[in-house]
């Protein structure tokens, strides 16, 4: 029988006992670390979920941010890069339209910007359900995005009517509105004066979702007269 005196039963309990310490260790370490990094996602997202928050973004930015950095898998890699890999208000915007997980509806009067309808199109690559209502006499407006977008396969309805479908928001998931002044275009981003608010205070948004809706409903080329000439 092996005396509990015995150093070498003294050392073997350390050693067990010294294993089960650290095992304890990098089990809180990895339950700290799930509970920061919420599971992968990003600070946007997590935030969308978790408070009630009024976010306003300016413009114009004084550079345009590079894709890359803020979208790309890997980053960007190029050292001579012209593009800014500092955050702007266009990139902060863009953030928010990545951070969709179930439905994008778009409401704004003219598309013009490669940045932001790009956006719209990776969404729509990833499943997302994207809608998007737009002015009829900017579709066809230089630089206009909008036959990009049909092409995806999104969905693009517009008003028809000789005045303006003139709003400019955007609804996330039924639960998160972007509205302001600013236009899809790059005068926008870089030359105009404009402002943006971000929230999902729900009794904000719920008005806006309506709005989108009423208006798909009204904008819908199924229910437009057909006129028929004679020869």
């Amino acid at each position: 029988m092996v005396s509990r005196t015995n150093p070498m039963y003294m050392i073997g309990g350390l050693v067990v006992g010294s294993l089960v310490l650290e095992g304890m260790y990098y089990a809180w370490k990895w339950m700290r670390h799930k509970s920061t990094c919420n599971c992968g996602k990003n600070k946007t997202s997590v935030q969308l979920e978790l408070e009630t928050f009024h976010h306003i973004l300016f413009f114009p930015d004084q550079k345009i941010p590079c894709r890359a950095h803020f979208s790309g898998p890997d980053g960007c890699h190029n050292k001579s890069c012209r593009y800014t890999h500092e955050e702007t208000s266009l990139s902060r915007l863009m953030a928010y339209l990545r951070s969709a997980r179930q439905s994008l509806d778009v409401c704004v009067f003219i598309i013009t910007c490669h940045d932001l309808a790009d956006t719209v199109i990776a969404m729509h690559q990833k499943g997302v359900v994207v809608r998007v209502i737009t002015d009829c006499e900017q579709i066809d407006a230089t630089g206009s995005q909008i036959g990009k977008l049909r092409r995806e396969g999104i969905q693009v309805r517009q008003d028809k009517s000789s005045y303006f479908m003139h709003h400019k928001f955007v609804v996330i998931d039924d639960k998160v509105l972007i509205n302001g002044s600013f236009n899809w275009t790059r005068q926008a981003v870089t030359g105009n004066n404009e402002n943006v608010q971000i929230t999902n205070n729900s009794s904000t948004v719920k008005p806006y979702c309506e709005e989108f809706q009423k208006l798909w409903n009204l904008f819908n080329p199924a229910g437009y007269p057909v006129h028929i000439t004679k020869d």
